[in-house]
C-alpha cells in the first residue's frame, strides 16, 4: 500500500460501522485498497462478505446481493416471515414472484445487523445489477451504528449510491518510484523513467508494464519499443473500450498512436477528424485545433498493442508517405518492413547520423541496430553493428560486448573496424582500467579514410588523458597533425587544453572563449562536455555551467549516461576550485551512483578525486587518505599516471592542512617537479602553490623560487593563475606589494580558498612587519572564508594568527600527539631542530614540520612561549607570532 496512507486512514474510520465509496480509474488501485481493508477487518475479528459487479451477471436481478449474503444464508430463516420470504426469493433460495425491493433491502439490513461485526466489500459497483445496486445504496445510508460496514469501489465519476466518496488518485512521483523499486529493483534508470512516465501513477501499470518487457529490455541492454507493450490485465481493461469503437475510428487512432506527435502525420496520411468523435465520447482522446491528445499514455499503448501486426505495418507505411522529415520516414519504413532491405537500411543509417549530430545518442543507436537487422549482406550488418556498439558506449556500456560479438558473427572474416576499436577501448578502459591495452587498440585501428576516425581520436584523447604519460600522447599528436585540412575544432582544443593547458596559446584560449560563448545554443551533450573539459583547467567553467546542468537534466530523462557523468565530473571539479564544496561533494556522489550500474567504472576516479580534495582541505584525513590510497593502488597497476598525480595532490593538500610541510613537499613533486610545470600534467596548474609553500616551509628556497617563476609564465591563462603566481612570488620573496598584487587581481573572489590562503599569508607577513591592524583585517577575512568553506584546520591556523595578533578568539584546549608533545618539550629546553632530530632519530625537517603544527595548536608564536604553553595554565593562548622554525 505504498503511498496510500490517507486512503487507508479513511477506510479505517468506517470499519466499525458506516459506508465509503472508492472512486477511480481502472488500474488505480481500488481493488488493492479493498483487499487491504479486508485484511484489517480480519485482523480485528470482523467478518468479511465480498461481492463484485460483472457484465455477465448485470441482467440477473439480485445476482450481486446473492454474492454478498450467500455466506449468511443459513441465518435467513431466523428473520421474520415477510423478511425471510422476500430475502429467500431474492437470493434464489425459493421460487416465487419478484419480491418488493424495500422489503428485500430491509431484510438485508436486519440480517447484517444481527451478523455484526461485518464488512461488506463490493468491487466494480458500476457493473452490478440494478436491483442489487439499489439494495447496496439503501444499506450504505443506514449502517451507521449498526456494527456493519460497507466499502465499495466504482469507476471515476460514478456515484450510484449517493454516499460519501473517496477519490483514489494516481500515486505521487515518490510513491510510484518506491513501488517500482520494491517490485523491480534492477530496472535500468532510463527504463524506469519511461515506465513512470507511461504509468502516470497507476499501480496496475507500474506492476504490468515492466513485467511485459524482456529481461534485456528491463536491464537497458535492449531498446524499448514505442509505445510500451501491455500486460494482460491492462490489455483487458482497454480491449473492450477499443473493440466497441467503429473500424474507421480504430484505424485513425492507430495512426495517431504510431505517429506519436499529436496526429499531424496521421491526419496528413489518412485523417478525418469526424472519425475521432466516438473516441472522444469514449474519453480516450481530445481533439483541439487538429491536435490529437490521448488522455492517458496507457490508452496509446493499448491502441498499438491490440492492433493486429498487419494493420500496424500498413499504418507505418501510410505514415512514411506523409512524413515531413527524412528520419521519420526512415523509421516508419523500417517498422513497415519485414525482411532485409538495403534501401531502408541505408535510410536508417542516415537518420542515425542525424540523430547523433543532434546529440541523441540513444536514437542513433536504435536506428543503427535496426539498420543492421535490415541489412542483406553480412559485411554491412557487421559494420553497422560495430558502429552501433561505439555509439552504445556513450549511452550505456552494458550490451556493448554483445553487439561486438554479433558484429564478428555477422562477418567472421572481417578485420576489426575503427568503430569496433572505439567500442572495445571503452570496454577495456572501464572494465579492466587497462590504459595501455585501450591505447594499443585505438592506435592500431586509426585510419583517416574511415568516417569514424575522428571519433577514435576523441576516445584516444580520453585514454591519453587518463594515462598522463608522454609516450601515450605522441601517437595522438602525430595522428592529429596528419588530419587534412586540419583537425576539427573540438579535437584541436582537446589536443591543447586537455593534454597540456600550461602551454596553451592565446589562440587556443580565444577559440575556447568563442566556444563557451556559444554553448547556450549547443544541443549535442558530447560537445558541451568536451568544451567543459577543455575549460576546466583554463578556469573558464563558469561560462559552461548552465549548459552542463542542462546536460544533466536532459540525461536524467533518458539521454546518454556518459555525457551526464562527464558533465557531473566537470561541475564537481569546478565546484572544488570555486569553493562550492558541498555542491561538489553532492555532484560527486550523484555521478558515482551512475557509474557502476552503467559500466563507467573509470569515471569514478575523477569524482572520487573531487570528494577527496574537499575532505583534505576540510581536515577529514580519514576520507582523504582512504580515497587517495585507493587511487594510488588502482593506478599503479593500470598505467593511469593522471590518477596517481591526483592522489598525490590530495595527500599534499591534506599534509598542508595539518601543517606537515615535509610530507606535502614529498607529494607535490610527484605531481610536477620543482621549477617545471610538467608536460601532459594539467594538475600541475592546481598544485603549484602547494609546492611553493611546502618548499619554503622546509627550507628549499631555490626550488620554491624556481617553481614561482614557472607559475609566473602561466599567469596570463586565467585570473586564478594570476592570483596563484603572484602569491607564489610573494611567498618566495615576501613583500607587501607582491601580496597586494595577488589580492588586487580582478575576479579573485571567484576562488575563495586560494584567496583565503593569500590573505592568511599576507596577514602573517604584515604582523611579522608590525603592521598589526592591517594584519588583523586580512586574518579575519581569511578566517571567515575558511570557516564558510568548512576548512577546519585552515580556520584554526587563521585563528592562531589572530590570537598572536592580540585578537581574543574562542580557542579550545590544545591536543598534541605523543610525538608532537615530546618534540615540543625538548624544544622548550632550548634544543635546536637538528639536536632534537639527533636525539629522536628524525631529520631536522621533520622536527620543523612537527613544530609548525604545534605552534598553532598551542596558540603561540615562538619557542620562548613553549614552556608556558606546555604548562596546564597555558595550554590555549600565547601572544607571540611564530618565528621561522624551518632552520633552527
Amino acid at each position: 500500500m505504498t503511498g496510500r496512507d490517507d486512503e487507508l486512514e479513511a477506510i479505517a474510520t468506517v470499519l466499525d460501522g458506516g459506508a465509503l465509496l472508492l472512486t477511480g480509474r481502472a488500474g488505480s488501485g481500488r481493488s488493492a485498497l479493498l483487499e487491504a481493508a479486508a485484511e484489517r477487518a480480519a485482523a480485528s475479528a470482523i467478518r468479511v462478505l465480498r461481492g463484485a459487479g460483472s457484465t455477465v451477471e448485470a441482467d440477473l436481478a439480485y445476482a450481486g446481493l446473492n454474492q454478498l449474503l450467500w455466506p449468511l444464508r443459513a441465518h435467513v430463516d431466523d428473520l421474520g416471515a415477510a423478511h425471510r420470504d422476500a430475502l429467500r426469493s431474492a437470493l434464489g433460495l425459493d421460487a416465487g414472484p419478484p419480491p418488493d425491493r424495500l422489503v428485500v433491502a430491509t431484510a438485508a439490513l436486519t440480517l447484517l445487523t444481527r451478523a455484526a461485526p461485518v464488512l461488506l466489500l463490493v468491487d466494480d459497483l458500476h457493473r452490478i445489477d440494478p436491483a442489487s445496486a439499489a439494495v447496496v445504496g439503501f444499506l450504505a445510508r443506514r449502517l451507521d451504528g449498526s456494527g456493519a460496514a460497507l466499502l465499495a469501489a466504482t469507476d471515476a465519476g460514478d456515484d450510484a449510491t449517493g454516499i460519501g466518496t473517496l477519490a483514489v488518485r494516481p500515486l505521487g512521483e515518490e510513491a510510484a518510484s518506491a513501488l517500482l523499486t520494491t517490485h523491480f529493483p534492477d530496472l535500468a534508470g532510463r527504463v524506469r523513467r519511461r515506465v513512470l512516465a507511461t504509468a502516470r501513477g497507476s499501480p496496475l501499470a507500474l506492476h504490468e508494464l515492466p513485467a511485459a518487457l524482456t529481461s534485456a529490455q528491463r536491464s537497458g541492454t535492449r531498446e524499448l519499443p514505442d509505445p510500451l507493450p501491455l500486460g494482460p490485465r491492462l490489455a483487458a481493461l482497454y480491449g473492450a473500450r477499443l473493440a466497441a469503437l467503429p473500424a474507421p475510428t480504430r484505424r485513425l487512432l492507430l495512426l495517431v498512436a504510431l505517429d506519436g506527435r499529436g496526429g499531424s502525420d496521421a491526419l496528413a496520411s489518412a485523417g478525418d477528424l469526424a472519425d475521432l468523435l466516438p473516441a472522444e465520447r469514449a474519453d480516450l482522446v481530445t481533439v483541439d485545433a487538429c491536435r490529437i491528445r490521448f488522455h492517458d499514455p496507457l490508452a496509446r499503448c493499448a491502441v498499438v498493442a491490440l492492433a493486429p501486426p498487419g494493420e500496424r505495418r500498413a499504418a507505418h507505411s501510410l505514415l512514411a508517405e506523409g512524413a515531413d522529415r527524412p528520419e521519420r520516414r526512415a523509421w516508419h519504413l523500417a517498422r513497415a518492413t519485414l525482411g532485409p532491405d538495403e534501401r531502408v537500411a541505408g535510410l536508417l543509417m542516415r537518420a542515425a547520423h542525424t540523430h547523433r549530430r543532434r546529440g541523441d545518442a540513444a536514437g542513433a543507436y536504435a536506428a543503427m541496430v535496426r539498420a543492421a537487422d535490415l541489412s542483406p549482406r553480412g559485411a554491412d550488418r557487421s559494420r553497422r553493428l560495430a558502429e552501433a556498439a561505439s555509439v552504445r558506449a556513450d549511452v550505456d556500456l552494458r550490451g556493448v560486448s554483445r553487439l561486438l560479438g554479433d558484429a564478428r558473427h555477422a562477418d567472421p572474416g572481417r578485420r576489426g573496424s575503427v568503430p569496433a576499436a572505439v567500442a572495445s577501448a571503452h570496454l577495456v578502459l572501464n572494465d579492466d582500467g587497462d590504459v595501455d591495452t585501450a591505447h594499443r587498440l585505438l592506435v592500431a585501428a586509426l585510419d583517416d579514410r574511415d568516417p569514424a576516425h575522428v571519433d577514435a581520436l576523441q576516445t584516444l584523447l580520453t585514454v591519453c588523458a587518463f594515462g598522463g604519460r608522454d609516450e601515450l600522447w605522441a601517437p595522438f599528436h602525430a595522428a592529429v597533425a596528419r588530419l587534412r585540412p586540419g583537425p576539427p575544432t573540438l579535437l584541436a582544443l582537446g589536443a591543447s587544453l586537455v593534454a597540456d593547458p600550461a602551454r596553451a596559446t592565446p589562440a587556443d584560449l580565444a577559440l575556447l572563449d568563442d566556444l563557451t560563448g556559444r554553448l547556450h545554443d549547443e544541443v549535442d551533450p558530447a560537445r558541451i562536455v568536451a568544451v567543459g573539459r577543455a575549460a576546466l583547467f583554463a578556469d573558464r567553467m563558469a561560462a559552461c555551467r548552465e549548459a552542463h546542468r542542462r546536460v544533466v537534466r536532459d540525461g536524467q530523462r533518458g539521454g546518454a549516461v556518459i555525457a551526464v557523468v562527464r558533465a557531473l565530473v566537470n561541475l564537481c571539479l569546478d565546484g572544488v576550485r570555486t569553493g562550492r564544496w558541498a555542491e561538489a561533494t553532492r555532484l560527486a556522489a550523484e555521478g558515482q551512483a551512475l557509474c557502476a550500474p552503467h559500466g563507467y567504472r573509470m569515471l569514478r576516479w575523477p569524482l572520487r578525486f573531487g570528494t577527496a580534495l574537499v575532505a583534505a582541505a576540510q581536515g577529514d584525513e580519514t576520507t582523504a587518505n582512504d580515497l587517495a590510497g585507493r587511487m594510488l593502488g588502482w593506478a599503479a597497476t593500470q598505467g593511469a599516471r593522471s590518477v596517481t598525480r591526483a592522489a598525490h595532490h590530495v595527500l599534499a593538500v591534506a599534509a598542508l592542512s595539518r601543517g606537515d610541510a615535509e610530507e606535502a613537499y614529498r607529494h607535490t613533486i610527484q605531481v610536477s617537479p620543482p621549477g617545471v610545470l610538467a608536460a601532459n600534467a594539467p594538475l600541475a596548474l592546481w598544485s603549484g602553490i602547494d609546492l611553493v609553500e611546502a618548499a619554503v616551509r622546509t627550507g628549499r628556497h631555490a626550488e620554491a623560487a624556481a617553481h614561482a617563476t614557472a607559475l609566473g609564465r602561466v599567469a596570463p591563462l586565467s585570473p586564478r593563475l594570476a592570483v596563484v603566481a603572484a602569491a607564489a612570488v610573494a611567498t618566495v620573496d615576501p613583500s607587501g606589494d607582491r601580496f597586494a598584487a595577488a589580492l588586487a587581481v580582478p575576479g579573485a573572489e571567484r576562488w575563495p580558498f586560494d584567496l583565503a590562503r593569500v590573505r592568511l599569508a599576507y596577514g602573517e607577513w604584515l604582523r611579522r612587519h608590525h603592521a598589526t591592524a592591517a594584519a588583523r583585517e586580512h586574518l579575519v577575512a581569511a578566517k571567515h572564508a575558511f570557516a564558510q568553506l568548512g576548512a577546519v584546520p585552515w580556520t584554526a591556523r587563521a585563528d592562531a594568527e589572530l590570537r598572536a595578533a592580540g585578537v581574543a578568539t574562542a580557542a579550545g584546549p590544545a591536543v598534541l600527539t605523543p610525538q608532537e608533545r615530546e618534540i615540543a618539550l625538548l624544544a622548550a629546553t632550548g634544543l635546536t631542530n637538528k639536536e632534537i632530530g639527533q636525539r629522536l632519530h628524525l631529520s631536522h625537517r621533520t622536527v620543523g614540520a612537527h613544530l609548525y603544527r604545534v605552534f598553532p595548536k598551542l596558540g603561540i608564536g615562538s619557542r620562548a612561549a613553549l614552556r608556558d604553553a606546555l604548562s596546564p595554565e597555558g595550554m590555549t593562548t600565547g601572544p607571540d607570532r611564530p618565528e621561522s622554525i624551518a632552520h633552527r
